[in-house]
């Protein structure tokens, strides 16, 4: 038997009015949701399905099997059938061959991003959406502050991944929302979600930021990334094959955030890499650009 509809006064605290404000209604593309079986997904789930009946569009559920944990089937199976009793459309999505022995929830990241992007445009949806919550962005911000190459989660930007990801949107609409707040709105609800042991390996650089914040230990978070690179955007050069080119002395003389932030973007955009590179290999970059003097360096992929 089929729940009931969950209402979207129901879920009135779950992004609701983010989704009116970046969503469509009443046309025909569905709305992918990544739904993992943990506590957040469950929520955006439930939150997206409330949106979507009272807004006429059709939504599916993209499941990703990591294929890292033995009972990872069995959590299969379970939001096989959760998604059976909302009534929507589930797809299993595996990743399989080998894996690597280092650098492993990168890799998992990048290729959940590219099965995703993948699953969604295959059944025509322009709009992927992620249960990420204010926590994440919390413990990102620690991991970069760490050193971390983690990106700051944002409500809405376009697909990492690449071309998979080419033309879709990825939404985030619990962004604002704290992940205890979201389990304790869970706990009134007909449904039960998987507990991942990998959140609890300390191994895990995202796992040691969120013991971090939940012991109180990790001081004052480093604040947004704040820089406008709008102006130096416009005033770059781009030409064949991916090159982005700057008259060097312009792009030394930013303030530190926005030269920073402009080299990781243009980096990404020549070489056509998913991670952008860590704070400090740009502050070395940087460094170098400010120093007279010809040089060749590589970052991310691309050659400056």
């Amino acid at each position: 038997m089929r729940l009931a509809e969950v209402s979207a006064a129901q879920a009135g605290c779950l992004g609701q009015a983010i989704l009116t404000q970046y969503l469509r209604r009443a046309i025909t593309p569905p709305l992918a949701v990544a739904y993992s079986g943990g506590g957040d997904s469950l929520a955006l789930l439930l939150s997206v399905q409330a949106w979507a009946q009272a807004n006429g569009r059709q939504v599916v559920a993209l499941h990703i099997d990591h294929q890292l944990q033995a009972a990872s089937g069995a959590w299969a199976r379970h939001c096989a059938e959760v998604a059976d009793r909302l009534g929507v459309p589930f797809h299993r999505l595996g990743w399989t061959g080998t894996k690597p022995s280092t650098g492993l929830p990168a890799a998992a990241r990048e290729a959940r991003h590219r099965l995703l992007a993948q699953a969604a445009r295959d059944l025509g949806a322009r709009v992927l959406l992620l249960g990420h919550t204010a926590d994440d962005v919390e413990e990102a911000r620690l991991m970069r502050a760490d050193g971390g190459s983690v990106p700051e989660p944002r409500i809405w930007a376009p697909s990492p991944a690449w071309p998979e990801g080419r033309d879709l949107f990825i939404l985030r609409p619990l962004l604002g929302e704290r992940r205890a707040d979201l389990r304790a709105w869970l706990a009134d609800q007909p449904l039960t979600w998987i507990e991942d042991p990998a959140n609890e390996n300390l191994a895990y650089a995202r796992v040691r930021a969120r013991t971090a914040l939940a012991d109180g230990k990790a001081g004052d978070l480093p604040p947004p990334p704040q820089a406008d690179i709008r102006a130096l955007a416009a005033g770059a050069r781009i030409g064949p094959l991916g090159r982005v080119a700057w008259r060097r002395d312009h792009l030394s003389a930013q303030p530190d955030a926005t030269a920073l932030r402009g080299l990781s973007i243009a980096c990404l955009c020549a070489s056509g890499a998913a991670r952008p590179p860590r704070t400090a290999a740009l502050a070395s970059l940087l460094a170098r650009l400010r120093t007279p003097g010809a040089f060749t360096a590589t970052l991310a992929g691309a050659r400056i």
